[in-house]
């Protein structure tokens, strides 16, 4: 019989463990979790709701959501994709709802529909659950899976566990996410990995033009890093520390390696307005300071944007409170315009964005077979999930790279106890 090992117990080593257990029945799988509890990022996912994938049912158009792994994903998202996940929840008994940016949680607004969904396909699967055994080691044996004299195989790795106890198995799969020791077992065993790294984080801005404005939103801007040339569109939110929103998380994952080499201080240019050309807002600028003349500045604004905003960004370049619009100079004009299109704020750190934590960062991907998932350097080493180098922007990304790299790591993981060998 096949020994099958998957370690880690979250979605990735469920959704690995099931697919395996499920497809090659005469195959014995293990799955290991260190921690005393199951699937506890998925727990706390989507603020408790769980924001299992993304209604992108467009394989070609689902790639363009992942800094990092987009290329390789293209053929797996031919294989399972969103449409997938939701067909396998909803035969699980799990319908999922899309919400209207497209984010996909199920219905019962509850993250322990999915936990308990995952457990019990894996339990009536035939997977063997443990909790609270930490892998200390794991090394690879001479054998080659061959059958021997008994009908059983030659073990090709051995795991070793906290507790002293060995575990013999003939396939490993690692889903450990981004913990470390997960990095240094693929890096044992032969396999490369890229330099781990916080994606999706909010910026620590400390600038008196949002000074106090925490809770303040913006339903569309644009911000940019002009160092690295790359810019997002969407939400903003003015925190306590800083900005967030889609925009920003979108932005830190695009230039997550840009802001770790500069240690996460530089510029970031905010433009309010980016629905509006340029040439079309100083038009309506020139239009309202005739129209509006004898009315305040600072109590009439002309865009749809928050009224506090307005206030603070009108007062940040030098407009007085009492200053009506007949009295705005070419110059202070042309400030307002800059302030309002191309703002710039000094990035000076990272806050955590508590709904995910998400790297970017890990194997690497010219090194694993993405038909399989198998290690290209290490037979019998299978990936999934996190701990590879793939990440997305938030929206249910990452759980679907989580989900389809463990379903053809799954599918491919048992062939050898399907082929009788």
């Amino acid at each position: 019989m096949l020994k099958i090992t998957v370690i880690g117990g979250g979605a990735a080593g469920f959704f690995s463990a099931i697919t395996c257990a499920k497809t090659y029945p005469q195959a014995r799988v293990t799955l290991l979790e260190a921690g005393r509890q199951l699937l506890a990022k998925v727990r706390i996912s989507g603020g408790g709701r769980c924001n299992v994938t993304h209604a992108c049912f467009d394989p070609g158009v689902l790639v363009q959501n992942y800094p990092r792994g987009g290329k390789a994903l293209r053929g797996a998202f031919s294989r399972f994709q969103p449409r997938d996940t939701v067909d396998w929840f909803a035969s699980h008994g799990v319908k999922l709802k899309t919400e209207e940016d497209g984010r996909m949680f199920p219905i019962t607004d509850d993250s322990g529909t999915i936990v308990n969904c995952l457990i019990r396909a894996a339990e009536d699967a035939g997977v063997k659950i443990r909790t609270g055994d930490a892998v200390v080691s794991l090394r690879k044996l001479m054998g080659n899976g061959a059958e021997d004299g008994r009908g059983d195989t030659a073990s090709m790795f051995e795991v070793e566990l906290k507790s002293g106890e060995i575990l013999q198995s003939d396939r490993i799969l690692l889903a450990t996410g981004s913990n470390p020791s997960g990095y240094k077992w693929a890096k044992e065993l032969g396999n490369t990995v890229e330099l781990p790294v916080p994606s999706l984080f909010t910026f620590n801005i400390a600038d008196n033009r949002i000074k106090d404005l925490a809770g303040v939103s913006v339903p569309n801007a644009k911000v940019k890093l002009p160092g690295a040339k790359l810019e997002q569109s969407g939400p903003l939110l003015i925190t306590h520390w800083g900005l967030s929103g889609p925009a920003v998380l979108k932005l830190s994952a695009w230039g997550a390696r840009f802001l770790h080499d500069r240690h996460y201080r530089t510029s970031v240019l905010i433009n309010w307005l980016p629905q509006y050309n340029g040439e079309v807002l100083r038009q309506q600028l020139v239009a309202v300071k005739s129209q509006l003349s004898h009315r305040l500045i600072v109590s009439s604004c002309p865009f749809p944007m928050p009224r506090r905003l307005w206030e603070r960004l009108t007062s940040s370049i030098g407009i007085d409170e009492q200053k009506r619009w007949a009295d705005l100079s070419n110059k202070a004009l042309d400030r307002l315009l800059l302030e309002l299109v191309q703002g710039e704020y000094q990035i000076s750190g990272k806050g955590a964005f508590k709904e995910e934590f998400v790297t970017c960062g890990g194997v690497n991907l010219k090194e694993v077979d993405f038909k399989t998932m198998e290690s290209r350097r290490c037979p019998g080493l299978f990936f999934a999930g996190e701990i590879l180098d793939i990440d997305g922007v938030t929206g249910g990304f990452n759980f679907q790279s989580a989900w389809t790299t463990a379903w053809l790591a799954g599918m491919a993981i048992g062939k050898s106890a399907d082929l009788g060998l």
